[in-house]
């Protein structure tokens, strides 16, 4: 079996260097966000534009997704990433199914599974009309539904994600429709499952605690940080899907509810 590296994360586990310190900038704001939105903006403003240059690439995207990381981590995030090794050994495309909880996510994932496996998000279609965020995340060819009609989006999923794995672009998909600090099994789909079965593709379980970046009052995306909290993400073993998929399904929600409750919420 081959194994692929990963130029940012060359071993099974990574976790922020105790010694890392913040920037000064970050600490003179005396625990706001001001600075990490100042490298944040500056950092998606010129992604895109190079997206709308024409010259912004997979290599360009799992960068950003890496500068990203560092400002997250140098104004006080604390990252803890294992199961690296269970991506790194991957054969096939895969279907990466998570719980979401923070906007942490959407932008380390590529960092993290890019180097490793083409890869792209199931994402609301709204994100790629806007002004911003739109140019770029359209040069990563998401699949994209409306959240106004359930089985459209479905067919839509199944379809395009199955499209996309044919052509050996994994997909990341989080099965809650919309960001949740608390995880809830009910809210928790089986599309993803139901994509990887139709696509004859394996699934990895992701669990993730990532509320150090909080909700926003006026604006859910921008909220403040809470350096208390560690990022957590792990990744679990590929499950091939048999039968109707839901023993997949069940074992990929009690891999994110033991992580959670491992992870606890006390302060790091």
């Amino acid at each position: 079996m081959s194994e692929r590296s990963n130029p940012f994360f060359p071993d099974d586990v990574y976790e922020t260097p105790a010694d890392f310190h913040r920037d000064l900038p970050d600490r003179l704001c005396f625990g706001g966000s001001a600075w990490y939105y100042t490298l944040f903006f500056r950092e998606i403003l010129g992604g895109r534009s190079r997206a709308l240059a024409g010259t912004y690439d997979n290599q360009e995207w799992f960068e950003s997704s890496r500068r990203i990381m560092g400002f997250i981590e140098r104004c006080g995030g604390r990252f803890e990433i294992s199961g690296l090794d269970h991506i790194r050994r991957l054969e096939t495309p895969v279907v990466f199914i998570s719980n979401h909880m923070s906007t942490v996510e959407t932008m380390v994932f590529p960092c993290i599974i890019a180097p490793f496996k083409k890869v792209t998000f199931v994402v609301k279609e709204s994100l790629e009309t806007m002004p911003i965020f739109g140019p770029v995340m359209r040069t990563c060819n998401p699949v994209t539904v409306g959240r106004e009609n359930a089985r459209e989006d479905m067919q839509k999923v199944l379809t395009g994600g199955a499209e996309r794995l044919a052509d050996g672009i994994s997909i990341i998909l989080f099965p809650q429709s919309t960001r949740m600090v608390v995880f809830s099994p009910e809210r928790f789909n089986s599309l993803g499952v139901k994509l990887a079965r139709r696509a004859d593709v394996p699934v990895v379980p992701v669990a993730i605690k990532t509320d150090f970046w909080r909700h926003g009052r006026l604006f859910k995306d921008f909220g403040p940080l809470d350096r208390s909290k560690r990022i957590h993400i792990r990744f679990g073993e590929p499950m091939a899907v048999t039968g109707n998929g839901k023993e997949q399904h069940q074992a990929i929600v009690e891999f994110i509810q033991e992580n959670l409750a491992a992870w606890g919420d006390a302060p790091a």
